[in-house]
């Protein structure tokens, strides 16, 4: 059986396993450029007509490399055109661009990985949306795994930021998240299928490139050659204690019509912090800019013996403590 063959019926066995996408289903596929999504694209084409599949290709065009990322664009455009694929491209405006390069120059390179990524899965929603398709694909891959577990570890995650990113969340789906890149690079060149590689990938000025490019390779001669797998293996582990945590937490909430300071004090910590999670999940409808400090604010209130009332404003809400009776609301 040659790689090509070989690799593809380990992305139908992958979808097939974490039920990723069936028969029928209409599949927006997220494509750079890069080898990555080129592999995502080829292989989605490839098993098209066998599944009765309907794709349409989805790419933004950030302007940030100049002439290199109007060429991504084309190379994409291309493709779209060899697999007889419609395109929705977003080319970013140039007040957004100088934006992000600003980011760049203030080191402020955290706030401008989570500005692109925004801006790119936005784009992607709204073609799903406005095209009636099932699905967003994405061609994150096991070394991106890898990356992005020792990026929360440096950064500060509880369990569930530990562990990672999953093959099916929501309408986003990730068939290449359990592919090696060198199994990726061995398909695109078995196939001699053509990509963009991005110069940018070279420079360490975000904290990915400098995981990919100077921690994994030390670590790997340092202290453990198969530290790749060994991660990929912990984060799989994690990720089943953190479904298991979730789903009690979910559990809970859906027979509790009020919260009680004393019934959420009662319970493991571990499930304290999920529940308020939950609670403020329930209200502000996302989780985005919710911190750690945020939540052991909140149990803070919650223990507090000084009084009756207890009251912690944050991020658009306010929890009121009355008692026992817990009350989290918008702060209007």
């Amino acid at each position: 059986m040659s790689k090509r063959s070989s690799l593809i019926k380990k992305f139908q066995n992958i979808s097939h396993q974490y039920d990723l996408w069936k028969k029928g289903d209409k599949i927006v596929v997220a494509c750079s450029g890069g080898s990555d999504s080129a592999c995502l694209l080829d292989i989605f084409a490839k098993l098209q007509k066998k599944y009765d599949l309907e794709l349409l290709i989805a790419h933004v065009n950030y302007g940030l490399r100049g002439k290199d990322s109007d060429k991504d664009e084309e190379l994409v455009r291309g493709l779209a055109e060899e697999y007889g694929l419609k395109i929705a491209a977003l080319a970013l405006q140039r007040g957004t661009t100088s934006k992000i390069q600003e980011a760049n120059r203030r080191s402020d390179l955290h706030h401008s990985e989570n500005e692109l990524r925004e801006i790119r899965y936005s784009f992607f929603e709204k073609v799903r949306q406005e095209n009636k398709f099932d699905l967003i694909a994405v061609a994150h891959n096991a070394d991106d795994q890898v990356e992005t577990f020792l990026m929360r570890v440096i950064r500060g995650a509880g369990l569930q930021g530990l562990s990672a990113m999953k093959y099916k969340s929501g309408k986003i789906i990730r068939p290449l998240l359990g592919i090696s890149r060198k199994e990726i690079l061995e398909h695109l060149d078995k196939t001699g299928r053509t990509y963009r590689t991005d110069k940018t990938n070279k420079e360490n000025l975000f904290l990915r490139n400098k995981i990919r490019n100077q921690l994994i390779p030390y670590l790997e001669k340092k202290f453990n050659p198969q530290i790749r797998k060994t991660i990929s293996s912990a984060v799989g582990s994690i990720a089943e204690d953190a479904d298991l945590l979730e789903k009690i937490a979910e559990e809970y909430c859906a027979k509790k019509k009020d919260l009680r300071a004393s019934e959420i004090l009662a319970l493991h910590p571990a499930l304290q912090r999920r529940i308020i999670l939950k609670a403020i999940g329930k209200v502000k409808k996302d989780l985005k800019d919710i911190e750690a400090a945020h939540v052991e604010e909140i149990l803070k209130a919650l223990k507090s013996t000084k009084g009756k009332r207890q009251i912690v404003v944050f991020k658009g809400l306010k929890l009121t403590r009355i008692g026992d009776k817990v009350i989290l609301a918008r702060n209007s």
